[in-house]
C-alpha cells in the first residue's frame, strides 16, 4: 500500500519508498508514465515516489538498507526491538556549513552499512542554550532544515534533530524522522506534547538534573500526546560545578517504562562552562563509558562525531573523532552481542 494514494487493482510490484531513490530510476519503458507518481503533499507529510520491482533492487544494491528504513514505521520497528541489534544515532553537534552534514553522512552510513548497524544521522539547526553569545549556533531553522532535507534525499538516511520551541515542532516534523527533546527542555510540557501529536518519533533526552525515576512523568506526558513511538536517553547526570557523571543504574531504570533507551555517551563527558565561555570535555572516556553503557542494557548510543573536533564549532571537547569510530563500534557490538546471551 502507498501512503496517501490508492493503489490500482493487479499492480502487486509496486512500493513506497522516499525521494532519495528518485535518481535511480531507469528509463521509461513503453506504456509507463512520463513522471512518478507522487502523493499528495501535505503538513508532517514528505514526499512518496513509487518503484517499480526492478528500481527497489537497484535501491538495496546500491545503499544497502538505509532508504527501507524511510518508509512507513520501519525506522521505528529497527529501533525499538526489545532483542535486536544496537542502533546509532551519529552526527556533527551543529551544521556548521552547508556541505559539513553530508560529509559526515557519507562516511557514516559506509561505517555502519559494514557493520550492519541501523543509522539516525543527527545534527543541530540552531543550538539556542550555548555558554556565551558570541558562540556559534548554526544556521537556524528555515536553512537548517533545507540542509538536513537535503541530506536525507541525497544519502538516504534517517534524520534526527532537536525542537527548542513549539513553534518550531511542526516544519522540523516535515523533515526529520525523529525529533527530539532537548534535556534542559524535557519537562516543558507543551513542547514535548507538540512533537508527540506529530506522529514523528520523539527521543527525550533526560535532564541533566532528574532522577532517572522521574522521567516516567515525561514519558507519560509523550505518550498523552497519542504517539506510543518514544525513546529516553541518558546524557549524565550534574556532578557539584562543571561536571556530570554517568549512573549505570539508570539504565535499567529506564528501560522499566517500555520504551527503547539511548545512551548519549558524547555529552555525558562533557563538562558544562568548564572553559569559561563554553563547554569543555574528557573526550577520552567515550572509550570506557561506550561499553560501560551497553553492557548495562542499552538499545541505542548517541554520539556527536567529528573528522577534527579540535575545529569544531560546537563541542568539539567531548566530540569523538570519526577515524575512530569502527574501531570504537565493533567493541559495542562485541559487548552487545555478549550482554545479551
Amino acid at each position: 500500500m502507498v501512503r496517501g494514494r490508492p493503489v490500482p487493482p493487479r499492480v502487486q510490484e509496486q512500493a513506497a519508498l522516499a525521494a532519495p531513490a528518485l535518481r535511480l530510476f531507469r528509463a521509461r519503458q513503453p506504456g509507463e508514465p512520463a513522471r512518478p507518481q507522487r502523493a499528495a503533499r501535505g503538513p508532517g507529510h514528505r514526499r512518496v515516489i513509487v518503484l517499480t520491482a526492478r528500481g527497489r533492487s537497484a535501491v538495496r544494491r546500491r545503499s544497502g538498507r538505509a532508504e527501507d528504513l524511510l518508509a512507513g514505521d520501519r525506522l521505528w520497528r529497527a529501533l525499538s526491538r526489545k532483542t535486536g541489534p544496537l542502533f546509532l544515532i551519529a552526527g556533527p553537534c551543529v551544521i556548521e556549513n552547508p556541505r559539513h552534514p553530508g560529509q559526515v553522512a557519507a562516511r557514516l552510513k559506509e561505517i555502519t552499512a559494514e557493520l550492519g548497524i541501523t543509522l539516525v544521522f543527527k545534527a543541530s539547526y540552531d543550538k539556542a542554550n550555548r555558554s556565551s553569545l558570541g558562540s556559534f549556533r548554526g544556521p537556524g531553522l528555515e536553512r537548517g532544515l533545507e540542509i538536513l532535507a537535503g541530506v536525507r534525499e541525497t544519502h538516504g538516511v534517517p534524520i534526527l534533530t532537536d525542537v527548542h520551541e513549539v513553534a518550531q515542532v511542526e516544519q522540523a516534523a516535515a523533515v526529520a524522522d525523529v525529533l527530539q527533546i532537548p534535556a534542559f527542555l524535557c519537562r516543558q510540557t507543551d513542547l514535548v506534547l507538540a512533537a508527540a501529536r506529530t506522529g514523528r518519533i520523539v527521543n527525550v533526552k533526560k535532564g541533566q538534573f532528574m532522577a532517572p525515576w522521574d522521567m516516567k512523568g515525561v514519558v507519560e506526558k509523550a505518550a498523552a500526546g497519542g504517539n506510543p513511538k518514544i525513546m529516553v536517553t541518558e546524557r549524565g547526570f550534574s556532578f557539584g560545578y562543571n561536571d556530570l557523571v554517568v549512573d549505570m543504574r539508570s539504565f535499567p531504570t529506564l528501560r522499566s517504562f517500555g520504551y527503547p533507551v539511548v545512551f548519549d555517551v558524547t555529552h555525558s563527558v562533557q563538562k558544562p562552562g568548564g572553559l569559561g565561555n563554553r563547554s569543555g570535555g574528557d573526550a577520552h572516556f567515550i572509550d570506557t563509558l561506550g561499553p560501560a553503557g551497553v553492557a548495562a542494557g542499552v538499545h541505542g548510543v548517541f554520539m556527536e562525531v567529528h573528522e577534527n573536533p579540535a575545529r569544531a564549532l560546537s563541542d568539539g571537547p567531548n566530540a569523538y573523532p570519526l577515524s575512530r569510530l569502527p574501531k570504537l563500534l565493533r567493541r559495542l557490538l562485541a559487548v552487545h552481542e555478549a550482554a545479551r546471551r
